[in-house]
């Protein structure tokens, strides 16, 4: 079951490819300028979010897609990578599988020469992370072979 993080998740990713999420019966479109913003998603995203979410907007759907946000909301769907660029798709627990990955019309996609969309990163968590990598890769000195010259 896709959680609404996952989801959430899902949209941003596709959004910072410029697809748009459709509402209205395709009378309005939805599509932030900004996604993140620093170590979170960007208010603008956030506000598109909510809008996305609201009963009032109708059926939303990633363009491209057939599924519906709220059906990819219900146990019968979740997330996985897409086999051909590794960007998260839609796929059913049980059953048939969604007909295209959202990448299927995206020109020159997958492009390896482009950072990857990516989740908001906090900064401070990141480099402590790296730091405790690096000081687990050290080698083991011991306090005389600190002092060895030779």
């Amino acid at each position: 079951m896709a959680t609404k993080q996952e989801v959430k998740r899902y949209l941003a990713y596709w959004f910072q490819l410029g697809k748009k999420v459709v509402a209205a019966n395709g009378q309005a479109n939805f599509l932030p300028q900004q996604v993140l913003k620093g170590d979170r998603y960007s208010q603008e995203f956030e506000q598109c979010w909510q809008i996305i979410l609201s009963p009032e907007s109708g059926d939303c759907y990633l363009e491209g897609t057939h599924e519906t946000i709220a059906e990819l909301l219900t146990p019968a769907w979740e997330m996985l990578p897409c086999g051909r660029c590794d960007m998260p798709v839609a796929l059913r627990s049980v059953g048939m599988p969604a007909l295209l990955c959202p990448c299927n019309n995206l020109p020159n996609w997958p492009n390896t020469e482009l950072p990857q969309p990516r989740s908001p990163v906090s900064t401070p968590a990141q480099l402590t992370s790296i730091c405790d990598r690096l000081v687990d890769n050290l080698p083991l000195i011991s306090p005389q072979q600190g002092t060895d010259k030779g």
